[in-house]
């Protein structure tokens, strides 16, 4: 692909190394232009690798004098980033065929460089260190603290105290708030023998991690380790079950697989456990500079597994009123097989 114009901050982060909030990423043949505005052009010419960096205060049509200039006759974009009246704007009058491919970057970037690799390792150890300063945490200081506060102290815990940026908002959940995937914290307050969810990550040099665990709550011991002890036994029946899904999905992986038969391994476990229809989402989704990134590990995906892809394993299982289970690890596929980052 020779000519690609990209608006996405991420995109354009992985072509040059930099990006900001008002840029346009022109690639056009062997020269690359990167158009932003005189708040950014100092720190752009610093750091935007191989990039022509114009400072503009009419993006519009800079680039389309830009695109005049270079005689091109096509230009490669994905129409998810662009505004139907920036497209507009920027398309009008112009001789040039504009060709929407969806996503293309994130195709890209579905198979991660060693390096790559290395950033995200580093990501996922900085996102454990945060879980176990959360868990101190709660208990010392826990006992009878609601969601919001939790929520707040996970945003503190994780990012160290602002050293590091959030891959996004953490989810805290008790009991049967955490049978919707997606809670948003409540009033609730924590107590003994609750069941506690926390799904969060952190980003180093913009690569992310993402975790859950789901954890008895038990102010002497409490952890979010993997082996759990739940004084309730459908809180511990459902865990094992998820964990069980979650563990047989990541050590049957193999390079070469469809990404929905990972799906359906982990999937398996829990229909045969007659618990299929509280399992609501996809086994997993790509991470790298965005959370959520290709492959998809759905059940109607057809990407085939590859080395250095790097997907999060995360069944769950939410009962409605009553409580939910979810157990999320980010893995890397390295020599065929799927490694916990």
């Amino acid at each position: 692909m020779k000519n690609y114009i990209l608006l996405n901050e991420n995109a354009i982060y992985y072509e040059c190394g930099f990006s900001c909030d008002n840029a346009i990423f022109l690639k056009l043949g062997n020269e690359s232009f990167f158009i932003t505005d005189a708040r950014y052009t100092i720190e752009a010419k610093e750091y935007a690798k191989n990039s022509i960096v114009i400072e503009s205060s009419d993006f519009i049509s800079d680039t389309q004098e830009l695109l005049k200039k270079s005689k091109i006759k096509k230009i490669v974009f994905d129409p998810n980033d662009f505004k139907l009246a920036f497209y507009q704007k920027l398309t009008n009058n112009l001789k040039i065929n504009f060709v929407p491919k969806e996503n293309f970057s994130k195709l890209k970037r579905i198979i991660k460089s060693d390096e790559e690799i290395k950033l995200l390792k580093k990501a996922a150890k900085i996102g454990k260190e945060g879980f176990k300063e959360l868990a101190k945490y709660i208990r010392k200081n826990g006992f009878e603290e609601n969601e919001n506060f939790l929520h707040f102290k996970a945003i503190e815990k994780m990012s160290n105290t602002g050293n590091y940026d959030l891959s996004f908002d953490p989810i805290v959940a008790i009991n049967e708030n955490a049978a919707k995937p997606h809670a948003l914290p409540t009033k609730k307050k924590l107590k003994l023998n609750d069941l506690l969810l926390v799904d969060a990550g952190v980003k180093y040099k913009r690569y992310c991690s993402d975790r859950t665990c789901t954890s008895h709550v038990d102010f002497e011991k409490f952890s979010f380790k993997r082996e759990q002890k739940f004084k309730n036994k459908k809180h511990q029946k459902i865990y094992d079950l998820v964990y069980k899904a979650q563990l047989t999905a990541i050590n049957k992986a193999k390079v070469g697989m469809k990404a929905s038969v990972i799906d359906k391994i982990a999937r398996d476990v829990i229909e045969k456990a007659g618990y299929g229809k509280y399992f609501v989402h996809s086994t997993g989704h790509g991470v790298g500079l965005d959370i959520h990134e290709f492959p998809n590990i759905n059940s109607k995906s057809d990407v085939i597994i590859e080395n250095n892809m790097v997907f999060t394993v995360e069944p769950g299982i939410y009962l409605p009123n009553e409580f939910g289970v979810r157990i999320e690890d980010t893995i890397v596929m390295k020599n065929d097989k799927a490694i916990i980052l």
